[in-house]
């Protein structure tokens, strides 16, 4: 996509349920690096929303890249290593031999891992963290996540004693630009497929590097894999831009959804229906001969500037779809693969949802397009869905946090109305006869108003819903507006506010502990510290149930007794 056909005003729909999934091949031209103001991305919402631009990707941008990433040596210090994205950096950076140090405001579990791997982590941030040997030492560079404003202390000292300051996007392409970058970009499901995609070329032999903004239990080192052939996957996080200046040679398009709206927030009206317009603007920019709801056909040979496009999802319209899916007797989902309309193997899945169905089927897209003309095409198939069927998923989707008696937990980071839809029709799927209850922590605030009626509506497959008070993450409530509004909203269910997750915990250890064998799935969710309630709630229900126990054995013991 040359950089010229990019405007500020470039308007392209959103609908997950109907999307079309798309998976650009060997696009040489696909990155946008400029050192003047341009779009930092372009928001993909929902009809009657529009896109605002972000221009403010500027620390390191035209300053020389003073890092041996070659080499590997030196001393990278991370600001705000305890978020995903720069936590699974900073591990990387650590694999390769750097010495790693890093600050953030708050212990978050994501540094736990580099506790372990000897990094020297700060909590809050100060001059002297970025000061060794007593001030005489300094990193060679300072790596900064999007969330850090511009006049932390850190980062105006790095400047003041001449220390380069790269804000995440600019390391990325850095860190990238030598390799053949595979990148999962779209607003939701990309820590999934680039975590799926990663294990399943790993698994079939493929030595390659991979950073994932989650932890993923299949890989040894949680979030990364450390290789040494050419191949990069690479979770490409749009939010402040952020993946605008990367140079992939694959890039995957999982959907295109409103989000980020902190900020993204103008809002314009389209008709378009999915992620085809994405086609229907390359096209136009392009000249690329195909039209919206078609499929290209790409050759093994793609010349200079130009690239091939596959697309995949569920309609039959995409070159690769899926038919007949099912719940399977793993919890997960079966379904006929299929290619231009022709049937060729059946898939197994371990993770449920129509969603997963999806990133699974643009994994399948890739390896093959990867593969070329390497190996027969059914054989090759064979191998991608043995290693598919034995993908376990990552944290906070759909994970299972433990069960006792009849109550299981689950945790989920869902925080957008087309996510939490997503995972409680999942949970749906795989427990159709019990309870479910959501406990919703929604996050940010501009989120939470801008898409109040969309959260509302999206419970439909719970039945109960709790709503505690908003995470607030880097805003102040500017709009006067609460969980309650969004419980008070929510029709067609019980739904409550309880704006404490400890007491949350405490209502609903009173309940379950009435009747410990009922079937009941609680699924918490959002992307704050939600993720307390699970351990906690089995936690307490265990010491309650336990003493519960106890006391009756207590009584039936006197009771024998008295009789003697």
């Amino acid at each position: 996509m040359p950089t010229k056909s990019v405007s500020n005003s470039l308007h392209f729909p959103a609908n997950f349920l109907e999307k079309t999934d798309t998976h650009f091949r060997r696009m040489n031209t696909f990155s946008l690096k400029s050192n003047r103001t341009v779009p930092s991305f372009l928001s993909l919402q929902e009809k009657n929303r529009s896109v605002s631009v972000s221009t403010n990707c500027t620390f390191g941008r035209n300053q020389e890249f003073k890092v041996d990433l070659k080499n590997r040596s030196g001393w990278i210090h991370f600001v705000g290593i305890g978020g995903c994205g720069l936590s699974a950096l900073a591990i990387l950076a650590l694999k390769q031999g750097f010495e790693v140090s890093g600050s953030d405001i708050v212990w978050s579990s994501y540094m736990d891992g580099l506790k372990d791997a000897e990094a020297q982590l700060y909590i809050g941030h100060s001059m002297s963290n970025i000061e060794g040997n007593n001030g005489s030492r300094f990193p060679d560079a300072v790596v900064v996540s999007s969330a850090i404003p511009h006049d932390n202390v850190e980062i105006l000292h790095a400047k003041s004693v001449g220390v380069p300051v790269y804000k995440r996007d600019y390391w990325l392409a850095k860190l990238t630009e030598n390799y053949n970058l595979i990148a999962v970009s779209g607003s939701h499901g990309k820590s999934t497929t680039a975590s799926m995609l990663a294990y399943v070329l790993k698994a079939i032999g493929d030595d390659l590097t991979a950073v994932v903004g989650a932890r993923v239990p299949q890989f040894p080192d949680g979030s990364i894999i450390l290789g040494s052939s050419q191949n990069f996957v690479l979770e490409a996080d749009e939010y402040d831009g952020c993946f605008l200046g990367l140079s992939p040679s694959v890039a995957i398009v999982t959907n295109l959804d409103w989000e980020h709206v902190d900020i993204f927030q103008d809002k314009i009206p389209w008709s378009s229906p999915g992620a085809y317009s994405l086609l229907d603007q390359i096209k136009q920019g392009t000249g690329s001969e195909y039209s919206s709801g078609s499929m290209s056909n790409p050759s093994s040979d793609v010349c200079e500037n130009s690239y091939g496009i596959v697309t995949y999802g569920i309609s039959s319209k995409n070159e690769w779809h899926a038919k007949s899916i099912c719940p399977n007797s793993q919890g997960g989902s079966d379904y006929i693969l299929c290619c231009r309309g022709c049937p060729l193997a059946d898939i197994s899945l371990q993770i449920p949802g129509i969603h997963n169905v999806l990133n699974s089927l643009a994994v399948i897209a890739t390896v093959l397009t990867l593969m070329g003309d390497k190996r027969d095409l059914h054989e090759s198939i064979d191998r991608v869905k043995f290693h598919l069927s034995k993908f376990m998923g990552i944290s906070r989707r759909f994970e299972k946090i433990g069960k006792i008696y009849g109550c299981h937990v689950y945790d989920d980071y869902a925080h957008h109305p087309t996510e939490v839809r997503a995972v409680l029709q999942a949970a749906r799927q795989r427990f159709p006869d019990k309870t479910l209850l959501a406990i919703f922590q929604p996050h940010t605030y501009s989120r939470l108003v801008a898409m109040k009626d969309d959260f509302a509506a999206a419970f439909a497959d719970a039945d109960l819903v709790v709503v505690t008070k908003v995470y607030a993450a880097r805003e102040t409530n500017d709009w006067s507006i609460s969980g309650r509004d969004l419980a008070a909203s929510i029709i067609g269910m019980p739904s409550e506010y309880i704006p404490s997750l400890g007491d949350v915990v405490d209502r609903l250890v009173h309940q379950i502990s009435k009747d410990p064998h009922r079937e009941i799935v609680v699924l918490t969710l959002g992307a704050g510290d939600i993720t307390t309630v699970g351990p906690k709630l089995l936690h307490e229900l265990q010491n309650r149930i336990q003493n519960v126990k106890s006391w009756h054995a207590s009584i039936d013991s006197m009771k024998a007794a008295n009789k003697m």
